[in-house]
Parts: structure tokens; C-alpha cells; sequence
């Protein structure tokens, strides 16, 4: 299927929002995608998917639907739409039935990094900011680090706790790029999720916010995501 054929729809994670996928759309819009960037409020799951769906029902053309990290989850949701036929996990996690982040991230392997999450009493996380360019940014300069800290969007705990009803990874194809230097997910949770899902696994080094310091290695997954729509046409 030719690029002019296939919508590529990008969904953000936690404490961030779409404008870190301005070096991927750059780069899919000018091989002749249609690329659309969800804006997500992050408040809680279902909200999430509601406004992923919304996006999805715009496209033009069958659908490459991409996560990063929270955004696995609302995608293991949202890609169940007949429109979506392929699935591209960047560092994100990839749910099972009944799983959510909370449960993901319950038990953490040993001497795994503890990310800086720091609760409001209302309901909502954040990241530490002093520590989110080691954390969470950690191959980004520290003029872009700290504007992404001190631009955070607040991540409601509803979010964090909205379980998946059915993966759409067990329906449809998926590729996942793993970032062998996250200190968010760690590397190996991040493989044991993608062989489970039976996603084409690429592997590339960079934090947490691959998505933004390696714009190409995380356009190659999704590529290789959309080469799987002409396996399944």
C-alpha cells in the first residue's frame, strides 16, 4: 500500500502532549503520509480513547495508529476501530486485558530506575522537574529538557488506572521500538511486552523520549507498521 494510501495517527504518553512529535510528523508528512496528532487530556482512560476514536474517524485512509508509552495503552483501546490495521508501540506499554499502567508498573523489576512521579492531592501526577531530564529525557539537550518539565500536562491517576477491555495487538499486526536506554519503562519490561503483543520488535538507543531524540529510528517502527497493512489488505 502506497503512502498516499494510509493515515498514520500519533498518540502522546503521560506528562506530555503532542508537540513532541513535530520531528516524526516532519518527517512521515514529507514521504506523503497523512499524519494526525492526537491531543489528549490524559484525565482518564476512556476520555482518552473517546478523543483517539474521534482523530482515528478523521482520517482519510486505513490507519497506522502510534503510541508512545501511556499512549500503548489508549491505543491497545482505541485500535480495536475496524478503521486502524496496524499497531506501532514506542516505548509505550502494550496491555493486556484487564491491565493498566497501575498494574504494569506494580512490580518493578530489582534495581529498576524509580521514576520522579510526584502526586497532587487532587488526583493528578506529575514529574518531578529537576529530575525529569535525567528520567525522562535523558539524550535530549537541557534547554529542550527543561521546557518539556516545566511544560508538563497533569496525568490524572483515573488514566493511570483505566484498564484495557481487549488488546487490539491480538487482532491486528504490531511493531514495537524499544528504547534500550528508558529509565521510565525498563528496556525488559518493554521486550517482554512486545513478544507478547508478537510485535516486530526494533531496538534503538535513546530515553524515554526516543520519540523525540531519534525521530527516524521511531519513524523506521512505524514504517514497518504500515509495511504490515499490506500484509493484512
Amino acid at each position: 500500500m502506497s503512502t498516499q494510501n494510509l493515515s498514520i495517527v500519533l498518540v502522546h504518553g503521560g506528562f506530555v502532549d503532542g508537540s513532541g512529535w513535530q520531528a516524526v510528523h516532519k518527517r512521515l508528512a514529507g514521504k506523503g503520509y497523512e499524519v494526525i496528532v492526537v491531543q489528549n487530556p490524559t484525565l482518564s482512560l476512556d476520555d482518552d480513547v473517546g478523543v483517539t476514536r474521534r482523530a482515528i474517524a478523521t482520517a482519510k485512509h486505513p490507519v497506522v495508529l502510534v503510541g508512545h508509552s501511556y499512549g500503548g495503552v489508549v491505543i491497545s483501546e482505541a485500535g480495536n476501530d475496524p478503521k486502524v490495521k496496524s499497531l506501532a508501540y514506542i516505548a509505550a506499554f502494550a496491555p493486556d486485558a484487564g491491565e493498566s499502567v497501575e498494574t504494569l508498573i506494580a512490580n518493578p523489576p530489582p534495581g529498576a530506575p524509580v521514576p520522579p512521579i510526584v502526586p497532587s492531592a487532587d488526583g493528578f501526577l506529575s514529574l518531578d522537574r529537576d529530575q525529569f531530564h535525567a528520567s525522562f529525557a535523558a539524550d535530549l539537550d537541557e534547554d529542550t529538557a527543561r521546557f518539556m518539565a516545566d511544560s508538563q500536562v497533569p496525568w490524572g491517576v483515573a488514566a493511570l488506572a483505566g484498564k484495557v477491555s481487549f488488546p487490539a495487538w491480538k487482532s491486528k499486526p504490531a511493531t514495537y521500538l524499544v528504547a534500550t536506554e528508558d529509565k521510565m519503562i525498563p528496556p525488559p519490561a518493554q521486550q517482554m511486552m512486545a513478544a507478547r503483543a508478537g510485535a516486530k520488535i526494533v531496538e534503538a538507543k535513546g530515553s524515554h523520549s526516543i520519540y523525540v531524540s531519534q525521530p527516524d529510528a521511531t519513524v523506521l517502527a512505524i514504517e514497518e507498521a504500515a509495511s504490515l497493512v499490506e500484509l493484512v489488505d
